[in-house]
């Protein structure tokens, strides 16, 4: 890893806007205590909470990068892109917003169905009612199959009911990475894919390059040292930005902690260098 010159950041942050349970305000002074002297937040699909969050920054003496994590679709498979310093009041990119919001709340009444068909008795309003912010996902689905006793734990949720091809899951994002890496360019965003090991196909990682991705999230806390090192050796190979983070939820993952990749300051540096080169 780069020296960190003794400062440390946090590039995958989620606040109570999208499925995490931390208000901007309460992330950012959590983010002072844990030592770090920037944090980006990139929550699904919305950008409500980056407002906010710079606001309390300031008082706080941090510094906040405003990002997003968009959903998108390929191939099949569920596909997240990050967007590192982004014009969060670009009037294009609040308009695909509100068609992405629109569509994790057709996802959810549609596994809430598949859900109910397994003989799981929920409701779309069960699911609505533990989602704080205005955007929906299968954290909240799962937090609410806990809260009915349909499920002992997240996980189980997720291994057993909604997670990638389990028998409730539903993919519903429609839009491609291709869209979502050239919006986020648009709004003179970078675009890095977000915890590449889900990808699992090193083709459609290839593809993703030739689409105009700048930046791979090579720290990743369920990245193996083995897996880091091949993210970094194939961003240095297709001259790609490097980024990382936590990807932390609060108590929607309890077991992630904040700040926990000691990712080195330098590589905000950097991100900012290749963002006024767009």
């Amino acid at each position: 890893m780069p020296s960190s010159g003794g400062k440390f950041i946090d590039l995958h942050l989620h606040t109570s806007f999208s499925d995490g349970t931390l208000a901007p305000e309460e992330l950012t002074s959590l983010a002072v205590a844990s030592g770090l002297s920037a944090i980006a937040v990139t929550d699904h699909d919305t950008v409500e909470g980056i407002s906010r969050s710079i606001e309390s920054a300031r008082q706080a003496n941090i510094e906040v990068v405003p990002g997003i994590e968009l959903s998108a679709e390929y191939d099949g498979r569920e596909v997240h892109i990050l967007g590192y310093l982004i014009d969060y009041e670009n009037k294009n990119l609040l308009k695909q917003l509100d068609i992405l919001r629109e569509n994790r709340i057709k996802r959810i009444y549609e596994m809430v169905e598949k859900l109910n068909g397994l003989g799981l008795r929920l409701s779309p309003e069960d699911i609505f009612a533990v989602s704080i912010g205005s955007v929906v996902g299968r954290l909240h689905l799962a937090q609410a199959m806990v809260r009915r006793g349909l499920v002992n734990s997240l996980q189980e949720a997720f291994q057993k009911y909604i997670g990638d091809n389990c028998p409730a899951y539903v993919l519903g994002f429609k839009f491609s990475p291709k869209e979502a890496i050239r919006l986020i360019k648009e709004t003179g965003g970078v675009p890095v894919l977000a915890h590449p090991y889900t990808l699992n196909n090193d083709a459609v990682l290839l593809k993703l390059i030739e689409d105009g991705l700048m930046g791979l999230e090579a720290y990743y806390p369920e990245h193996s040292q083995a897996m880091t090192n091949f993210y970094l050796n194939l961003a240095r190979e297709n001259n790609l930005l490097v980024s990382g983070g936590s990807d932390f939820h609060g108590n929607g993952k309890p077991v992630v902690k904040m700040g926990c990749m000691k990712v080195p300051y330098c590589l905000l540096d950097t991100l900012r260098k290749a963002q006024k080169k767009l």
